[in-house]
């Protein structure tokens, strides 16, 4: 087996993962759940934890020897491994637990510090978006007739997560939100959900940013690749490189974009 075939089979694995989460998602959608308070206000419900467990079941039928961090049962497998996944079961569970269905699947794999598959899935859409690591494309339903991504800031859209933790002394999204910049060329959206970063690589956003820590996050691995793969500017909120460290994520259709709101942002320093 070639490289191009590993990595073709990882994505296709990823895809897998996702879709068996989104499934479960998707089934379990409307009924009275179970949940398990997390402290702050956050909770899991019986549906993330089922959904995680069907991906790992995924995962571990094909890639026994490989690690797996999950947002629910933690980390699994061998630590010094070279190969780890990244599963979020259930991103937007707040949405989710109000019975909207702005939610997203998201499973990616590291390969030492390189993301090299991963794919996020809408589980009432159908529509599941992947990367190997270099091409990256949504497909719908069951067809492999896949459809590249192609980032673009037409939309106008911005989509800025306003949870908790804030982490940056000197940003805070509603202020970046409140800029009369800002307003003279975007338009804001908070749906909650990673779901939307896949959004800026397939164009339908044309950014999204958000404070906080995401190295290692079981949230924004996927994502973060998808848009790499698919050719959008990467930052974090300071302008310094995305995962260098603590500094959020700004993730831009384009050049123009981003650097606009860099300037938004680091007027509020």
């Amino acid at each position: 087996m070639t490289i191009n075939d590993v990595a073709s089979s990882d994505a296709q694995l990823a895809i897998s993962a996702a879709r068996s989460g989104a499934d479960v998602v998707r089934e379990m959608y409307g009924a009275s759940l179970d949940r398990v308070d997390k402290g702050g206000g956050d909770f899991a419900t019986a549906a993330d934890l089922a959904a995680e467990e069907a991906i790992l079941a995924v995962l571990r039928r094909a890639r026994p020897g490989d690690a797996v961090v999950g947002e629910e049962s933690g980390a699994s497998g061998e630590g010094a491994a070279a190969r780890r996944w990244f599963v979020d079961p259930l991103c937007g569970t707040l949405n989710y637990a109000v019975q909207n269905m702005l939610v997203g699947v998201n499973v990616a794999l590291r390969v030492g510090g390189e993301t090299v598959a991963a794919a996020t899935a809408d589980p009432f859409s159908g529509e599941v978006f992947w990367t190997d690591g270099t091409s990256t494309a949504v497909r719908r339903g069951d067809s492999h007739g896949d459809a590249a991504l192609v980032p673009s800031p037409g939309s106008r859209l911005v989509d800025v997560n306003l949870d908790p933790p804030f982490l940056s002394p000197s940003f805070r999204g509603t202020h970046l939100l409140a800029d009369p910049l800002f307003a003279a060329h975007f338009r804001p959206r908070v749906v909650s959900t990673t779901l939307a970063v896949a959004w800026v690589a397939a164009g339908r956003r044309a950014a999204y940013v958000t404070d906080g820590d995401l190295r290692d996050s079981v949230h924004f691995t996927a994502g973060i690749a998808l848009c790499r793969a698919a050719g959008c500017v990467l930052s974090g909120i300071d302008g310094e490189p995305v995962l260098s460290g603590a500094n959020g994520l700004v993730a831009a259709a384009d050049a123009e974009t981003h650097a606009l709101l860099l300037k938004i942002i680091r007027k509020q320093g």
